[in-house]
């Protein structure tokens, strides 16, 4: 018996799903969570399909049969309603294909991007994600076809690839969703589904060009200003995360220009002394007076009685769109250690600096106070010349401070 808007109205929802026929295919499916939902039966190729027609009362029944109708005149000429809703959606959407989204992000994003790491992106979507669902509108994007995909690639043996690709096409949805062209990220359901990447390192940026960009990232970061001087000191300081975020004030000599990390903190059980240069100082003087009258240079946010989590560093570096592949904040001695070694400074002196132990306890004892002098003079180099980094342009001409080359132990 076809349906009446009173019957509708005065049918309950039940303890399970409830269907009012209505004829031709139309049915109304009441949840029983009191949802009303327009459903449309019909066969096409020999399979039997089903088509959303809508929520009532949004659409009231009258809506529903012409809606209805039309589906099954478009059945009657042998043409798919759901494959043609499918199409004059991505029609509407032209220009939000997924494709277009990603190459949209990708223009926004380049410019913080050397030119190689830019291509490199690039080249990864054009091989393995834009043939597969580039043509798709973005929001209609599904998990498993994300997943189908990644494991395509997954299968050449480029574990790290697949997972690298997926959190890309991740940040694709993310800034479709928050342009305004989607409403969900379906990476976010994968997680588990690829196989593990087998790290034996921490994940670093070394190549000078985007060390620059991560400065600037840095300078301009949006959230906690607390978090901001912590990330510009762990590119000043190069020590541990965890050495960083519980520094006390009373460690620092502001006279002498020192940090001394007091020996229960070290990872080595030493006590360790960092030079400050002056571009240290400058921004723990900019955060003395919001944390200088408590315990923790770097206080947590809900409490001052503890210091910063230890997965803020890492958070803030996500929040910059730098991956866990790319950078965390234990990648901030490695960034040093590299570039530093790059510019001819001695390794004593470095790995002296990053708190390495030496194993002859003579010669320890000796490198603490004999490389302190250079230490002092590695850190105010490394300070400027993070500077240049920052300020340094596309193809510019390689660094000469001059430093690095009267004051390097291996100069001359």
């Amino acid at each position: 018996m076809p349906l009446t808007e009173t019957l509708i109205r005065k049918t309950r929802p039940l303890t399970k799903p409830l269907k009012l026929s209505d004829g031709g295919g139309l049915h109304l499916l009441v949840n029983v969570n009191g949802g009303r939902w327009w459903r449309f039966r019909y066969r096409i190729g020999g399979k039997e399909k089903m088509l959303s027609l809508g929520v009532y009362p949004d659409v009231p029944l009258k809506l529903a049969r012409q809606r209805r109708d039309d589906a099954r005149r478009l059945v009657s000429q042998g043409v798919d309603p759901s494959m043609e809703r499918r199409a004059q959606k991505a029609s509407r959407h032209q220009g939000a294909s997924f494709e277009a989204v990603a190459r949209e992000w990708h223009c926004q994003k380049s410019a913080r991007w050397s030119a190689g790491y830019a291509s490199s992106l690039s080249k990864w979507f054009e091989k393995d994600v834009f043939p597969l669902i580039g043509q798709l509108p973005v929001e209609e994007v599904t998990a498993q076809q994300l997943l189908a995909l990644l494991r395509a690639v997954e299968a050449r043996a480029a574990v790290s690839t697949a997972h690298r690709i997926g959190q890309l096409c991740g940040q694709v949805f993310r800034y479709a969703i928050a342009t305004g062209r989607a409403k969900s990220d379906p990476s976010r359901d994968l997680r588990g589904a690829l196989r593990p990447v087998r790290v034996s390192h921490r994940a670093a940026i070394t190549e000078p060009e985007r060390v620059g960009g991560l400065l600037r990232a840095i300078d301009t970061y949006p959230g906690q200003f607390v978090t901001r001087c912590a990330l510009q000191l762990a590119c000043l300081l190069f020590v541990r995360p965890g050495e960083l975020r519980k520094a006390e004030w009373k460690e620092f000599d502001f006279l002498r220009s020192q940090w001394r990390i007091p020996a229960w903190r070290m990872k080595m059980r030493t006590q360790h002394t960092v030079p400050l240069s002056r571009q240290a100082l400058q921004v723990l003087m900019a955060l003395r007076p919001l944390t200088g009258d408590g315990r923790y240079v770097f206080p947590s946010i809900r409490s001052r009685l503890r210091p910063m989590s230890e997965s803020t560093l890492n958070a803030a570096l996500r929040r910059l769109d730098y991956e866990k592949e790319d950078m965390t904040s234990h990648g901030f001695r490695a960034m040093a250690s590299t570039l530093l070694h790059e510019q001819g400074w001695s390794s004593d002196v470095i790995e002296r600096q990053l708190a390495h132990i030496e194993r002859n306890k003579i010669k320890a004892a000796y490198n603490h106070a004999g490389y302190l002098g250079e230490r002092n003079r590695m850190m105010q180099e490394w300070a400027d010349y993070l500077d240049w980094l920052r300020r340094a342009q596309k193809n510019a001409a390689p660094y000469t401070g001059s430093a690095l080359q009267a004051m390097s132990p291996q100069a001359g």
